[in-house]
């Protein structure tokens, strides 16, 4: 990819990326990444809808930052395949001028990514560990597209519960608001066991049985990933009512989707 040293993928263990794929419906992952999300199925059959409404959130929150804010630039940490409505679509949907960065470990994510957006030019897919987020953000290729002295829009959604607490999910964005410009912006969302307790506990055990290190968090843990910034309204709210676009009878129950969602600006 452009200079990324090449990393071998491995198949025969679930992935996070492809397992998301696979709850949201796509084609692109293998069969110990279909076996891992049926197992996490079993315990919660609703996952498929938390998947779905936080596809929602993110598109709600990007067209805020692009016609209300006026964020121009985007870098997503831990996007996944490419799916409906990704963030480079939706941005410049709203102005063909928004450049994105994707930044991905997974090598079939760098590999679909990068096929898919060969054509475009304001935006590239770089090989990163979200857990060295400088190292991101100092890439060349994220600096050819980002300017680190005008607003970011950073998004880490449905990716920081796979951190570790050992790895401090918050000094994640914490390290990042450090050095971006004021007027930056975070977009975060995170699986909680808040609501439907032994639902959410059984994908838990789901995940980490394959090796993948989920770790769901409270409300009140998640808001600590906030330190620093200003939450925009309507603060931390399940992602499918955070600015809801659609009719209450339309969405589904808090306790079936059960990620919350917020956005804090810097």
């Amino acid at each position: 990819m452009n200079g990324d040293s090449p990393v071998v993928p491995r198949t025969d263990r679930p992935h996070s990326a492809r397992m998301y794929d696979y709850l949201l419906g796509g084609r692109d992952y293998y069969a110990a990444d279909s076996q891992a999300a049926e197992n996490a199925l079993a315990a919660a059959p609703t996952l498929r809808i938390a998947a779905q409404e936080n596809r929602k959130f993110i598109a709600r929150a990007v067209r805020h930052l692009v016609l209300d804010v006026g964020i121009r630039q985007f870098i997503d940490l831990g996007p996944g395949l490419p799916t409906t409505e990704n963030v480079h679509q939706v941005a410049q949907e709203a102005d063909p001028e928004a450049r994105v960065v994707y930044v991905d470990n997974d090598p079939i994510v760098l590999a679909f990514g990068g096929a898919m957006l060969e054509q475009n030019e304001r935006t590239t897919v770089v090989h990163g560990d979200i857990r060295d987020p400088l190292a991101v953000l100092h890439h060349p290729r994220t600096r050819e597209q980002i300017d680190p002295d005008e607003p970011v829009g950073v998004l880490a959604v449905a990716v920081l519960h796979f951190i570790r607490d050992e790895d401090d999910p918050a000094g994640i964005v914490r390290a990042l608001a450090d050095v971006l410009a004021p007027g930056s912006h975070f977009v975060l969302s995170h699986g909680t066991a808040d609501i439907s307790p032994q639902a959410a506990m059984g994908v838990q055990a789901a995940y980490r049985s394959h090796g993948v290190p989920l770790t769901l968090r409270s409300k009140e843990r998640f808001g600590e990933f906030f330190t620093g910034l200003e939450l925009i309204e309507p603060g931390i709210q399940i992602v499918s009512e955070w600015r809801a676009t659609e009719p209450e009878a339309e969405r589904p129950s808090c306790e079936d989707v059960s990620w919350y969602g917020g956005v804090g600006r810097l």
